[in-house]
């Protein structure tokens, strides 16, 4: 954390920017459940740090919905309202649009997705992508948010992203399609 610290201070001196991601909040492959007290440690340490937006990554994909409500809560009261906090879900137990859905209830504006749900994590075995935008960008629109996203433009992505790739991606709207269609 001294490092990340060492990058927070020099990013903020520079004027630029600056967000934290905290990896495998949940539930790490080499060490086991996490404890949510050490993630609102390293938040708290983070925030008093200067750091302007915090990411939370369910990395390996273990996270359920009560641990995200709980995580968003515990950790908003040790850094503050003010502080951006942002969500990377995978979707590896089949969890993370429920994450998500979670995290945009207790008014979480930012979430990390791929197109097609590509992606993973190398080091951890068996993680499987992230969520896929395609799916997200369906449920929050369907929900009544505002998202930003051309839907339609962005469906043919996952086919080209299929074609490239020589397997089927793991988004599930593209196959589907909109309704009402």
């Amino acid at each position: 954390m001294r490092d990340a610290l060492s990058v927070i201070a020099d990013a903020r001196s520079a004027g630029l920017f600056t967000t934290l991601t905290l990896s495998a909040v949940f539930g790490c492959p080499f060490e086991g459940e996490v404890p949510v007290e050490r993630v609102v440690g390293l938040a708290a340490e983070a925030a008093g740090a200067g750091v302007q937006e915090l990411a939370l990554g369910d990395t390996i994909g273990v996270g359920v919905p009560a641990q995200v409500r709980d995580m968003t809560a515990r950790v908003r009261e040790a850094v503050g309202p003010s502080l951006p906090l942002r969500y990377h879900f995978h979707n590896t137990r089949n969890t993370g649009f429920a994450n998500a859905y979670a995290a945009v209830l207790d008014g979480v504006t930012v979430l990390d997705a791929s197109a097609g749900g590509i992606g993973g994590c190398p080091f951890a075995p068996k993680a499987t992508g992230n969520i896929a935008t395609d799916d997200l960008v369906y449920l929050l629109e369907r929900m009544g948010y505002r998202t930003g996203f051309d839907l339609p433009a962005l469906l043919p992505t996952a086919a080209y992203l299929s074609e490239q790739l020589g397997h089927e991606v793991p988004a599930l709207l593209p196959r589907a399609g909109t309704f009402p269609g």
